[in-house]
């Protein structure tokens, strides 16, 4: 794995991404069974589009999201209380032979990951009743998994006024075969369109 260091949400890490399959992005590439989804075609358009433009098709800054950003240090506090785990935090990473990444909400010790969500309270309620995984950050968190290297990770659903849900996720090691091979051939694609479609300035 290599690390861009930057802080995340400012215009290096776009930049960092841009072009770039990445984890939050990854059930658009491969569903939970590891077939490639019906969302491929759409997702490698957007990233072809960006490296031939050079500009980011990073989805708009909504009111929950801004939410969940300004309440993630206060969550990555409480877990590192809760856990006695030390975060680091880092910027944007890059497998080492694939042109893929991964943002990780923190990387934990030396085996592990932490991936932070701050949901609606009606969501966490739902979350802290199910007690594990939510299936729609499945292909996020293993990705997270496959581009690091670590050998497990910390999902955290956090509301300030209510208990947090701290789930361990192990390695599935079938479902990241599948997803690098999806990946890969994902890449492949994206940089034969960009030289296919790239016109001398």
């Amino acid at each position: 794995m290599k690390i861009i260091e930057c802080q995340q949400g400012t215009e290096e890490w776009l930049q960092a991404r841009l072009g770039v399959p990445s984890a939050s992005n990854f059930s658009k590439l491969v569903i939970m069974n590891g077939k490639a989804s019906t969302q491929a075609d759409g997702y490698i358009n957007a990233l072809v589009a960006e490296r031939l433009t050079g500009q980011s098709t990073f989805v708009q800054i909504t009111d929950a999201m801004q939410r969940g950003t300004d309440l993630e240090p206060y969550a990555r506090d409480k877990y590192q209380d809760i856990t006695l785990n030390l975060v680091t935090q880092v910027g944007f990473c890059m497998h080492d032979e694939i042109t893929a990444g991964a943002s990780p909400d923190g990387l934990v010790e030396d085996d592990g990951g932490l991936e932070i969500k701050c949901p609606m309270p009606h969501t966490h309620v739902e979350y802290l009743r199910e007690g594990k995984l939510p299936s729609k950050y499945f292909q996020q968190v293993q990705g997270c998994l496959w581009i690091t290297g670590r050998s497990w990770w910390d999902f955290m659903s956090y509301h300030p006024q209510m208990k947090p849900l701290i789930v361990r996720v192990e390695r599935d090691e079938d479902f990241i075969e599948s997803l690098e091979e999806n990946v890969r051939k994902a890449v492949e694609r994206i940089n034969y369109l960009v030289d296919k479609f790239k016109e001398e300035a």
